[in-house]
């Protein structure tokens, strides 16, 4: 495979700014979890350098010594700016908004005002793994309705679990994620539409973690949730952390829909505690004025998606990869190298190439890794030549 040459710090790609002795100064999880020797594409952080109106706001918060406690709405009126000028909607009222320290802990507390202990959440496997262990330890029970073969929901699936949920009449949920992650899968308006009809024919509370909601392809459009008629009594987790490459600054908004408000305002008034004030600072700068920097990233994953695709066909070909229509991951079925439940194993310690194993996503995921996409196209060539020498 020939070399890919870095692009310079002026390199309109942000994807291509950095250089790997660069990155390796970085000390956040994805650079320190394995070994110098290792290739990490496996979390999902973005090797990108910060968008520069979001590291003007933090260097001015800093300079003002303003890094006291965070207060205010401006952050859920920066989604709401967004939201309407990105997607058209002008659902999330900051009225019917609270600010969470990240999607994940805004979901353990949405769960927690719309559901008792043992209550079953339904979730789309294979799927993000901190829905399991987040669910449990709130004493929910997980019900699986496995995506279809082509990795969107399964209209099906999803009734008989809905089904099974409410058989003994506990609270159910549906954690739905949109764009769904690990697949990359957008759901469309009338996949939405659908899912409003059956959790209301089943009385099942929607829960939409939509972290990824601004990263999709060209020519795909992400439908938020709330947007969809039926969908009133729904709640979806938004952020721009990982958009914007943001989650050490911790900030995030959950937005109800008009018949869920009751619901949010059950939420202890001591969670707005959790979210750091910086990072609602960086969060807000990033919704308002970081949008160009934004629509670089996705050119540059738009070429990240077709390489990978075009790198697998030549080197890989056994290695079955749909170039997803959202997020900045990519979905490797490599059942059919013979690499067993766990390739990401093989690759890691054959190859030094750090993946997701698809184990830890819930059934469907065994044979599969999740290969992280935001990074340069040197990288991912690199990638794909040790996991080619490894599966050989």
């Amino acid at each position: 495979m020939d070399a890919i040459r870095h692009g310079s710090p002026g390199d309109p790609n942000p994807l291509r700014r950095l250089s790997p002795d660069e990155l390796r100064r970085r000390t956040s999880m994805k650079w320190r979890a394995y070994p110098d020797d290792v290739l990490p594409l496996w979390v999902a952080e973005m090797d990108v350098p910060l968008a520069e109106p979001v590291a003007r706001a933090i260097t001015d918060a800093v300079a003002l010594g303003d890094t006291g406690y965070p207060f205010g709405t401006g952050y859920a009126e920066a989604l709401a700016e967004f939201a309407q000028k990105r997607w058209g909607w002008d659902g999330p009222a900051p009225e019917r908004t609270a600010i969470v320290p990240d999607v994940m802990l805004g979901i353990v507390e949405v769960l927690k005002a719309i559901s008792g202990p043992g209550d079953p959440v339904v979730v789309n496997c294979p799927v993000y793994p901190p829905f399991y262990p987040f669910v449990e330890h709130m004493d929910r029970r997980i019900v699986e309705a496995p995506l279809g073969g082509d990795l969107r929901i399964d209209p099906a699936g999803l009734e008989n679990a809905f089904r099974a949920a409410t058989a003994d009449g506990g609270r159910a949920a549906y954690l739905l994620c949109s764009p769904h992650n690990p697949t990359g899968t957008v759901h469309t308006h009338g996949e939405l539409a659908a899912v409003a009809a059956l959790a209301d024919r089943y009385g099942v509370r929607v829960v939409v973690d939509e972290i990824h909601a601004p990263v999709v392809a060209s020519g795909t459009a992400f439908v938020p949730y709330l947007s969809v008629p039926g969908t009133e009594s729904g709640l979806s987790l938004m952020s721009a952390s990982k958009a914007w490459n943001l989650a050490g600054l911790k900030a995030a908004l959950a937005v109800a829909g008009p018949a869920a408000a009751d619901d949010l305002a059950r939420i202890p008034e001591e969670v707005s505690h959790g979210p750091s004030h910086l990072g609602v600072i960086a969060h807000t700068a990033a919704l308002r004025n970081g949008t160009e920097w934004l629509d670089a990233v996705l050119a540059g994953l738009d070429q990240n998606r077709r390489l990978l695709a075009g790198l697998l066909a030549e080197h890989l070909p056994g290695v079955r990869y749909r170039p997803a229509e959202g997020t900045y991951l990519a979905w490797l079925d490599c059942r059919s190298l013979g690499l067993g439940d766990d390739p990401a194993e093989v690759f890691l310690e054959r190859g030094r190439v750090a993946l997701n194993s698809g184990k830890t996503f819930g059934t469907g995921g065994a044979g599969h890794v999740r290969l992280n996409l935001a990074t340069s196209p040197e990288t991912i060539t690199e990638a794909v030549r040790r996991m080619t020498a490894a599966a050989a």
